[in-house]
C-alpha cells in the first residue's frame, strides 16, 4: 500500500446505486410476499440477485484498485474506521435482541404474574392466572406445547466449532504476517469449513426443533426470541464465511502482504465478533 500520494476517490460511484436498487427491490418483494402477492417472491429473488452481483462487482473493483497500489495509508485508515463503525452497529443490533430477552425474563413476566406489585407493575388484572415460568409460551398457553432447546448436543458442538474457527482464523493471520502463504491458506480453508459446518448443524437443530420439539417462531415469546437471536446470528455466520471464502480465493491468487491486507483484517474482525456474540448467545439463550 502506498504511503504517499493523494487520497484516492473513485471517479464514478455506480455500485452504491446498484446496492440501493437491490435492497429496495428485495424489501418490496418481501413485503408483497408477506401480504400474499404472488409476484412478491419473484421480486425478492430478483433483488437478491442484483445485490449479490453488486457485491461481486464492487469487491472485484476494490481488489483491483488495492492490488494496483492506488490506496495510500490514509485510505487504509478510512477503511478500518468504517469497518469499526460497522461492527459497532452490529453490536447495537444484537444488543436490542439481548435487551428484549433480558426485559422479558426479568421484568415483564413477573409484572404479568403480579410479583412485587408496586409503581409501574401489573396488578395481575390482565391475566390473573398467569404464572412466572421460563421458558413460557405466553398467557393462556397461546404458543402451544413445546420442548425447550437444551444446551448439550448440537448447541455445545457448535460452540466448540465456532471457537475452533476463531483459532484457525488467528493461525491464518499469523501465517500472513510471517509471509507463510501455505499457513495462511490452510488456516483460512479450515475457518471457512468450520463456519459452514456450524451453519449445517444449525439447520439440523432447526429441523429437529420444528418437527420433533414443537418449537417454532409461534411458540410464544420463548420461540420468537430463540429463533430471532439464533437465526440472525446464523445469517451473520453465513456472511462471515462468505467473506472469508473471498479472502481465501484472493490468497490463492497471491493477494495480501503483511503491509497491505485490510480485507483480511476486516473479515477476521467480523469473524471474531461473530464468535463473541455466539458465546453470549449460548450462555443467555441455551444455558440460563
Amino acid at each position: 500500500m502506498m504511503s504517499t500520494g493523494a487520497y484516492y476517490i473513485p471517479h464514478k460511484a455506480t455500485w452504491p446505486i446498484a446496492a440501493v436498487a437491490g435492497m429496495v427491490v428485495t424489501l418490496a418483494g418481501f413485503a408483497n410476499y408477506l401480504n400474499g402477492n404472488a409476484a412478491g417472491s419473484t421480486f425478492m429473488i430478483l433483488g437478491l440477485v442484483i445485490f449479490i452481483l453488486m457485491l461481486a462487482g464492487w469487491f472485484t473493483m476494490q481488489a483491483n484498485e488495492s492490488e494496483s497500489g492506488m490506496y495510500n495509508h490514509h485510505v487504509g485508515i478510512s477503511y478500518r474506521m468504517g469497518m469499526m463503525w460497522f461492527i459497532f452497529s452490529e453490536i447495537m443490533f444484537f444488543a436490542v435482541f439481548f435487551g428484549t430477552l433480558w426485559f422479558t425474563r426479568n421484568l415483564s413476566l413477573d409484572w404479568l404474574a403480579g410479583i412485587g406489585d408496586g409503581p409501574g407493575r401489573s396488578s395481575g388484572m390482565l391475566w390473573p392466572a398467569f404464572d412466572y415460568v421460563w421458558p413460557t409460551n405466553g398467557p393462556g398457553n397461546v404458543g402451544g406445547e413445546f420442548e425447550p432447546m437444551g444446551a448439550l448436543g448440537l448447541p455445545l458442538l457448535n460452540t466448540l466449532i465456532l471457537l475452533s474457527s476463531g483459532l484457525t482464523c488467528t493461525w491464518a493471520h499469523h501465517g500472513l504476517l510471517a509471509k507463510n502463504r501455505t499457513e495462511l491458506i490452510r488456516g483460512l480453508a479450515a475457518t471457512v469449513t468450520l463456519g459452514f459446518l456450524f451453519v449445517a448443524f444449525q439447520a439440523i437443530e432447526y429441523q429437529e426443533a420444528y418437527h420433533e420439539m414443537g418449537l417454532t417462531l409461534g411458540s410464544g415469546i420463548y420461540g420468537s426470541t430463540f429463533f430471532m437471536l439464533t437465526g440472525f446470528h446464523g445469517a451473520h455466520v453465513c456472511i462471515g464465511a462468505i467473506m472469508l471464502t473471498v479472502v481465501l480465493f484472493r490468497s490463492w491468487k497471491g493477494h495480501f502482504t503483511p503491509e497491505n491486507h485490510f480485507v483480511f483484517e476486516a473479515a477476521a474482525w467480523y469473524w471474531h465478533f461473530v464468535d463473541v456474540v455466539w458465546l453470549g448467545l449460548f450462555i443467555f439463550v441455551y444455558l440460563l
